[in-house]
């Protein structure tokens, strides 16, 4: 008996990219208040200490620790994900990441209950990377697997917008709750609003997923009995090789992330005397503008081919380290925007726009949640969640940013070697001959 494959309507997959796209941003929300909290807040309610610079490397710390938990979630998750499927997972990351923010709205301080407040709120951020650990693979996989063959690019691109967005709602709420509130008002209470709020950003998130069909690829997957029965197992046994192609992929599109996002806010801040209100403004204008472009660079990998732009990405982050330091350290606050928006308008949206896309094309149906999931995750807790970290330490050692450009450079030459690793074929696609990953 022949097997139809159903092919989803256009209607169908607009409610699929709408379902990724929203579910991706509130998880963002919700992970990067932590970071926008850790850099302003946490080094002064939670981690107690005399000198400031150890109490906002505690912060720090406490910041990098679930990117090591996040290959943990990834792995539980993606195993739900290629045995059971994308759209279960989803929402069990969504919950999972929702609890946790609300938890860390209502935590008592270190003056309130002691050494257990840094405990527990170490606790919910890694409830917080368990959850993200899951959710990054299922909202892309949500989106590409539901894409027509010539649009990929453009379909993959659509979750990655959810970081940009999610730091924006994140840092706009800051800022507003800074904007509004004296200083004492803010830290007593002020901060706990956008984690609280956030409740109902995440009702929302899992109204509209549990509102969708499993994508068209894995029931087909399912129906012809081509579901692994050990993703993990399979991935590491039968594609090693691209799960460390897809970490080196990831690492220039995460730690110059969370450099210049994480890291830049206290660097301003504390050593140039920004004020926080100028360098906040400054990410949220970045992140408005790498919003409306990663769908374009999206749609641009489409034409011109998805690894010649991450590698025009690539390239452009590498060389303008230097000069977005220059521009920052300036201490003119329209120089530190115009150099936060370039770096994440032109150099950051091409390489985020195709990196799911690029990984996704290099795994099997089967195993392909498990294998994205384990190369994103061990590149950004090699990468992202320790460049904060990083990037502090190198100027505390040194006492001047130079380090901190050439560590960019540096991830920048580890991920176009991976970039070149890919090996490629010509398949034909939609009409047209196009290349893709073997």
């Amino acid at each position: 008996m022949a097997l139809t494959t159903h092919v989803p309507t256009a209607a169908h997959r607009r409610k699929a990219l709408i379902a990724s796209l929203i579910g991706s941003s509130i998880e963002w929300f919700d992970y990067f208040l932590y970071g926008t909290a850790a850099a302003l807040v946490f080094n002064k309610l939670y981690f107690a200490s005399e000198d400031p610079t150890m109490a906002l490397l505690l912060s720090y710390l406490s910041f990098s620790l679930t990117f090591f938990i996040r290959p943990i979630g990834g792995v539980i998750f993606a195993h739900i994900g290629d045995r059971i499927g994308r759209k279960k997972t989803l929402v069990i990351t969504l919950s999972l990441m929702g609890t946790a923010t609300v938890g860390i709205g209502l935590l008592p301080t270190y003056d309130m209950i002691g050494i257990w407040a840094p405990i527990l709120l170490v606790g919910l951020r890694i409830i917080q990377g368990l959850g993200i650990g899951g959710e990054w693979g299922g909202a892309l996989l949500l989106a590409y697997e539901y894409a027509p063959d010539n649009r990929k690019g453009f379909f993959g691109s659509v979750p990655q917008m959810g970081a940009p967005i999610g730091m924006l709602l994140a840092t706009l709420s800051i800022t507003s709750i800074l904007v509004l509130l004296p200083e004492e008002s803010f830290l007593s209470w002020g901060w706990r609003l956008p984690f609280l709020l956030s409740a109902t950003l995440v009702f929302l998130g899992l109204w509209i997923r549990s509102g969708i069909d499993e994508t068209p690829e894995f029931r087909e997957a399912k129906a012809t009995g081509k579901v692994s029965r050990m993703p993990l197992t399979e991935t590491l046994t039968t594609q090693w090789r691209e799960v460390l192609i897809a970490a080196g992929l990831k690492v220039v599109e995460t730690a110059p992330f969370y450099i210049f996002t994480t890291f830049i806010v206290s660097y301003a801040v504390t050593n140039l005397g920004f004020a926080r209100e100028s360098i906040l403004t400054a990410v949220m204008m970045g992140a408005a503008v790498s919003s409306v472009m990663i769908p374009i660079m999206g749609f641009v990998g489409d034409l011109i081919g998805r690894r010649l732009l991450y590698v025009l990405g690539t390239l452009s982050m590498g060389l303008f380290a230097f000069p977005y330091f220059h521009m920052v350290n300036s201490g003119s606050t329209a120089s530190l925007s115009l150099a936060t928006v370039i770096i994440f308008g032109l150099m950051w949206s091409p390489i985020t726009a195709v990196l799911g896309t690029l990984c996704s094309e290099i795994f099997a149906t089967k195993v392909r949640y498990t294998g994205i999931t384990l190369g994103y995750q061990i590149g950004a807790a090699l990468a992202g969640g320790t460049a904060p970290l990083i990037a502090t330490w190198l100027i505390g050692r040194y006492d001047t940013w130079q380090p901190v450009a050439i560590y960019i450079m540096l991830l920048a030459v580890i991920s176009l070697a991976s970039a070149f690793a890919i090996r490629k074929r010509t398949v034909h696609i939609g009409g047209k001959f196009a290349e893709a990953a073997e």
